[in-house]
């Protein structure tokens, strides 16, 4: 119970903050003592309300550390923005993301679409395209498939090229490419020309716009500029290839993961060509990731990324006699080449991992399927995976584990605690690694929601399963700088018995602290690998 004279103290504060136009000050007061009301009071009566605003907006976003009473905070300032003349529809855009509602996005794409005015459509395709940069793919297309169709007509005459991926799929299973791209031009069809006009241009816009929440339109111009800006130096790679040429697998290995990464995206993949005889002395797992190298240089290439890869798939069936390992790096692949935008390989994907029993093939079929379907929470997906993870094989139940994770990633769903009663139930370590991994992803940006979950992992016996705890509380605070929850990995840092998780636990501060990279030096002064490591992880966002 708060003394009154204590509140009225703070009440007279607040309000002559007000009085002397001090509005910062006084809604950095009503945020820390919980009063939306003198917020929504300081906000309205400032004289730059959309100043006002924008300064909440980030208040809420570093200052306040529960995510429960920041959503309420976002809902006040989405409140008083929609009460403007002249509301900001990309701050209240951004701010129904954040609490997750994408009902009310959907809406006002669909008024800004509608208005007759050319300047409201472009701030429609500006805000689908910050909305695509958080590449939040659940939520995308959740907006995507609210958005209505022409009254007039079929919704079919307005959308082409967005039919259910599923049926597409079937009716075109020897295709060899996954996804088509929609040409704008071809979206208003004779039927569209003859309908009203104010349907035809909606009918146009809103092609442009579903091409733009799907990610096509991004990942098409980022292509372009990754290839066009490529200045990768491929004698850096012949130099390393020629000095590690006689040494051993490992080498041979890292030469090829260096040059996925200095052509992630790029499509150029000329080293590779150029070099089959020396890329084909990889064997077994080096083999798998050879192949799965492809699909980071082809990251995004959706249109022709099931062709590039169709010499390495099962053929005829999964296990048709290829290398397994080569097969199942190349499903891999295709989930990496899909990442955040599977819809068109999805069912490639669980075809593949139905119609296989060679643990390699499931074990690239399950990592690319989570990467095709990451976030979505797809109720079949889930069991098609969760099949493969009760067969108790640990190379395949490793990658099944991680997948669920990926599947379900920032959920916080209650398919977690299924996944924790079966990693007490296996035998298998790595399975239980996969499961501890995939568990910390659902929890992804759910801060204190989390904080059940994260109790049971920590104060398990198994130390495998406080290692995911570790990486469960990184997740879950990433970037909040959260005082409970940097204690919680300073205690394990120095307390567990096992060194991989205090070894996690160190590594885990970066995530939670690389908002503010200038506490990472004073948290960890004596610890020095695990140490530079958080820094990287700390200033990697400055970076993009």
């Amino acid at each position: 119970m708060v003394d009154p004279r204590l509140e009225a103290i703070v009440e007279r504060m607040l309000d002559k903050c007000i009085m002397d136009g001090k509005y910062q000050q006084a809604m950095g007061i009503a945020i820390e003592c919980r009063r939306l009301d003198k917020l929504e009071e300081a906000i309205t009566r400032s004289d730059n309300v959309h100043g006002t605003l924008a300064y909440s907006i980030n208040v809420s976003h570093s200052f306040v550390y529960r995510r429960e009473y920041r959503q309420e905070v976002l809902r006040l300032l989405v409140k008083v923005y929609e009460k403007l003349p002249s509301p900001d529809y990309l701050s209240i855009c951004q701010c129904l993301m954040f609490l997750d509602e994408p009902g009310g996005v959907a809406n006002i794409l669909e008024r800004l679409l509608r208005s007759e005015n050319k300047e409201d459509a472009l701030l429609a395709f500006q805000i689908a395209f910050d909305l695509v940069e958080n590449e939040h793919q659940a939520f995308l297309l959740n907006v995507r498939d609210r958005l209505s169709a022409l009254k007039s007509l079929p919704s079919e005459s307005v959308q082409p090229g967005y039919s259910d991926p599923a049926t597409a799929q079937n009716e075109n299973s020897t295709a060899p490419e996954d996804v088509q791209m929609t040409d704008e031009s071809s979206a208003v069809t004779k039927s569209v020309h003859e309908a009203d006009p104010k349907e035809v241009m909606y009918a146009e816009r809103l092609t442009k716009i579903k091409g733009i929440l799907s990610g096509e339109t991004s990942i098409q111009l980022t292509l372009q500029f990754l290839f066009s800006y490529n200045k990768s130096d491929l004698l850096i790679l012949k130099t390393i290839k020629q000095s590690v040429e006689m040494r051993n697998s490992v080498c041979h290995s890292a030469t090829i993961y260096a040059n996925a990464i200095m052509h992630a995206g790029t499509t150029v993949d000329t080293f590779l060509r150029d070099n089959l005889d020396w890329l084909s002395r990889a064997t077994n797992w080096a083999k798998f990731s050879a192949t799965a190298g492809l699909g980071v240089i082809h990251r995004g290439h959706l249109q022709q990324g099931r062709s590039l890869m169709a010499p390495y798939l099962p053929q005829g069936g999964a296990g048709g006699g290829g290398s397994p390992y080569s097969e199942g790096g190349a499903l891999y692949a295709l989930g990496l080449i899909h990442a955040n935008h599977g819809e068109g390989i999805k069912q490639f994907l669980r075809d593949s991992l139905r119609g296989t029993n060679v643990e390699v093939i499931q074990h690239g079929a399950c990592l690319g399927l989570g990467l095709a379907a990451l976030g979505t929470a797809d109720e079949e997906i889930y069991d098609d995976i969760k099949t493969v993870l009760y067969t108790d094989s640990a190379v395949a139940g490793e990658a099944a584990g991680i997948s669920m994770g990926l599947l379900m990633v920032g959920t916080a769903s209650e398919k977690a605690s299924e996944m924790l009663a079966y990693a007490h139930e296996t035998q298998h370590e790595k399975i239980i690694r996969g499961l501890a991994l995939g568990i910390a992803l659902t929890v992804y940006g759910r801060e204190e929601e989390a904080d059940t979950l994260i109790e049971q992992m920590t104060r398990d016996q198994d130390p495998i399963l406080r290692y995911g705890g570790m990486y469960a509380l990184a997740l879950a605070y990433r970037g909040t700088a959260n005082n409970k929850a940097i204690r919680q990995l300073l205690h394990f840092a120095v307390s567990d018995v096992s060194d991989d998780v205090r070894r996690t636990a160190v590594l885990a501060l970066g995530f939670v602290l690389y908002s503010e990279p200038e506490q990472v030096c004073a948290a960890l002064p004596h610890l020095c690998w695990c140490g530079m490591i958080d820094i990287y992880f700390s200033f990697y966002p400055m970076f993009f």
